[in-house]
Formats: structure tokens, C-alpha cells, sequence
């Protein structure tokens, strides 16, 4: 079988429960680029630099970026964007002819797309202090909102985060208009719900709006318990679905398809 003439990926580590090869792919059939394949890449952390390095070797246009590999992946490249040197973490690379690596956060812009009400003016708390919550944090600050707190269980890093982006780091929940989940609580099924979280199932109707970056085969703890209270919720896969279309305008530079990217990943 003739390889791919261009591939595009997503790596990380663990990377198997990742939607993103079906989604992106579906897109790519859809926009008539059947030469682009799009895979998983599971690759762990000290074999990232030179792994990544001799993707284009073998036809890769770009790939995704997710947990644990952010960081580093800006540290990679040779042209990031403002907005990614800003937040401190891109989940886009795109190599380019000449050895050039363009890197790009996506998580921010797509997170703004995805509410239903504005950030400008409004209050956010924003849970973990890792690559996802650099990138809220600096969307909702960049889009005008009031306040952005941070918690973390390890305050210290809440702390480093807040300070080195300009929001306020918090030791306890508080109410506010938008609740951000940033964490990993939520993936494990078998994880006892909303532990460690500094809120419960009620506390939720504390927030006009729950976000959780969590996705899997059903909706998380954190999910359900808005929807059953009547609280507007953004999930995962509506997340990954828009940060994912602005990756694929960056690969491609094609208008990316988003009902049919939703319909591929599940989300609603």
C-alpha cells in the first residue's frame, strides 16, 4: 500500500484515547484532501526532541500536541507565535521546507469559541496549573474577563502560574460566572467523583458556566452534575473539536468542516 503523501498526528503519552485521528480525518475526506492521513503518535517524553525532529523526514505536514508534551514542544520550535510564547505552551506544530518549526496554541482561541457567553467582564476560576491551564487562563485574561483565579493542590505552582500570566491564585473554590476544569479528575471512571476537586456535584450552581477539558466515552462527573442543575457546560469534545479546526486550517489551509469534525468526535 502506498504511504500517505501527507501525514499529520497527534502526540502524547498516553495517547491511545485520543478522537482526534477520526475527527481530523473526516475532515480531511470531506475537503477532498484524500492524500492526508492523520494517527496517533505515542511517544514518551525523553524521546520527544528527536522523535519530533525527524517527523518531516518521513512526510509529516503537522502534528498535535497534548499531555505531558506542551512545554516542550515550544521549547522545539524555531517560530512560535506570540500568542503561544505568551501562554508557554503550544499543542500545534507545523514544519515547514528549510527545517523551519512554526508552533501555535489552539486550546485558547478554541476554548473562546466554544462558550456560550462571553469571557469580557465576567469572573473564571480555572482548576490545574499544567499546559491546559496556562492556555485558559490566558484566553480568558486575552478576551477581557475581570478576574481569573487559580487553584491548584499544590499551591505553589497556582501561585507560579497566576503570577507569570496576571491572575489570582486561590487556595479554596469560590463562586464565579465561569468554572474551568483543567485537571484530569473526570477521566478515570474508576476515580471516586470530583476527587481531589475543591467542589462537589451542588457546588456547581455556583457558576453560569462549567467547562470541562475531560473527555470520554460518556460525560464526566463534573458534566453531569451542571447539566442536571441546569448549568450551561462546554465538554471535552466540543473543545477538542474547536481548537482541532483551527489546527486544521493551520495544516492545511483549508476552511475547516465543523459540523462534520463534530459529528466525527462525538460532541454536543
Amino acid at each position: 500500500m502506498d504511504r500517505p503523501k501527507i501525514r499529520l498526528g497527534v502526540v502524547g503519552w498516553p495517547v491511545a484515547h485520543s478522537i482526534s485521528p477520526p475527527m481530523q480525518n473526516a475532515a480531511l475526506e470531506s475537503v477532498g484532501l484524500a492524500g492526508w492521513h492523520y494517527q496517533r503518535l505515542p511517544i514518551p517524553p525523553e524521546l520527544f526532541d528527536e522523535t519530533v525532529a525527524a517527523l518531516p523526514g518521513v512526510g509529516f505536514r503537522g502534528i498535535n500536541v497534548t499531555i505531558p508534551h506542551k512545554h516542550a514542544a515550544l521549547a522545539l520550535a524555531t517560530a512560535p507565535t506570540p500568542r503561544a510564547q505568551a501562554i508557554g505552551a503550544a499543542n500545534t506544530l507545523i514544519f515547514e521546507d528549510g527545517g523551519q518549526i512554526l508552533a501555535d496554541n489552539t486550546d485558547a482561541p478554541g476554548m473562546i469559541a466554544a462558550l456560550p457567553i462571553p469571557a469580557a467582564g465576567r469572573t473564571a476560576l480555572v482548576l490545574g496549573a499544567g499546559g491546559s491551564a496556562r492556555a485558559a487562563v490566558w484566553a480568558l485574561l486575552d478576551a477581557g474577563a475581570r478576574e481569573v483565579r487559580v487553584w491548584n493542590r499544590t499551591p505553589a505552582r497556582a501561585r507560579e502560574l497566576a503570577q507569570e500570566l496576571g491572575a489570582t491564585p486561590v487556595e479554596r473554590a469560590e463562586p464565579a460566572d465561569l468554572l474551568v476544569n483543567c485537571t484530569s479528575v473526570g477521566l478515570d471512571p474508576a476515580q471516586e467523583p470530583f476527587k481531589p476537586l475543591p467542589i462537589d456535584a451542588d457546588d456547581v450552581t455556583s457558576y453560569e458556566c462549567v467547562v470541562d477539558l475531560v473527555y470520554r466515552d460518556t460525560e464526566t462527573p463534573l458534566v453531569q452534575a451542571a447539566r442536571a442543575r441546569r448549568v450551561r457546560v462546554v465538554g471535552g469534545r466540543e473543545l477538542l473539536v474547536r481548537q482541532g479546526a483551527l489546527s486544521f486550517e493551520l495544516f492545511t489551509g483549508r476552511a475547516a468542516p465543523i459540523e462534520i469534525m463534530r459529528r466525527a468526535a462525538g460532541a454536543r
